[in-house]
């Protein structure tokens, strides 16, 4: 007799998903029996996710795809679409930290970057993968964003700025899609996380007195099965 998990037969697309609280959250969404679609650039990284997937008894397929290009989220969204007919998750991890700089100071090439990353490709997403979300009995849309979106700080303008873009989009299209579908939208703020990006930004933290990013990733899990109301805000705590 074959165990049943709770997300068998689903698919799942993870941006982001070669390390950090993307590979984590590929990780333990395979570990629940969906079939996760792994993007991002570096392919040797989202080789060795693949490689843990499967060492797990999970599904996954490998989708490279660079958010700076100009159509490579349509290229990704017609190779998708040609093999499954709906996406019951879709996953926005992926982000892309400029310098942390004075305003007058900020980097145009790297925060032309973030934008592209971080609002650009996410609409690009949307766009994209708006008719499959639709088919899904109950599509999903998480976004992870940062505080800073939501509260200036200083020297964090060039980040914070694409990221309080990022939440308005979701939210935006939360409510566009809120009555004449099944798909819901929540942004979550990881917080403070065992990440490469937060390693970055706070080179003198001692990253042991942080969460994984399996907290977080698990959390994702969770929403994905529950009923809450679009648009939901969250962030995670570390616990206790």
């Amino acid at each position: 007799m074959t165990d049943t998990k709770q997300f068998d037969g689903k698919l799942a697309l993870v941006t982001g998903s070669s390390r950090g609280i993307g590979a984590a959250t590929a990780k333990a969404l395979a570990a629940q029996g969906a079939h996760v679609i792994l993007t991002g650039r570096d392919v040797k990284a989202l080789e060795a996710v693949e490689d843990e997937i499967h060492a797990i008894g999970g599904n996954s397929t490998i989708a490279p795809v660079d958010m700076t290009e100009a159509d490579g989220v349509a290229r990704l969204a017609s190779a998708i679409s040609g093999r499954w007919d709906k996406l019951d998750f879709l996953i926005l991890s992926a982000a892309y930290l400029p310098a942390l700089t004075p305003v007058t100071q900020i980097d145009q090439k790297q925060f032309s970057q973030a934008i592209t990353v971080n609002l650009l490709a996410t609409q690009a997403f949307l766009a994209a993968f708006d008719p499959l979300l639709k088919r899904a009995e109950q599509g999903r849309v998480i976004g992870l964003t940062s505080s800073v979106g939501a509260t200036a700080r200083p020297y964090w303008a060039a980040y914070g700025t694409t990221k309080a873009a990022f939440d308005s989009l979701l939210e935006s299209y939360a409510q566009e899609v809120e009555k004449i579908g099944g798909v819901k939208v929540a942004i979550v703020d990881p917080g403070a996380t065992r990440t490469a990006m937060r390693a970055k930004a706070y080179p003198g933290e001692d990253p042991m007195t942080l969460k994984t990013p399996d907290v977080v990733a698990d959390r994702i899990v969770q929403l994905l099965v529950e009923d809450f109301a679009t648009c939901h805000r969250e962030m995670v705590v570390k616990p206790s």
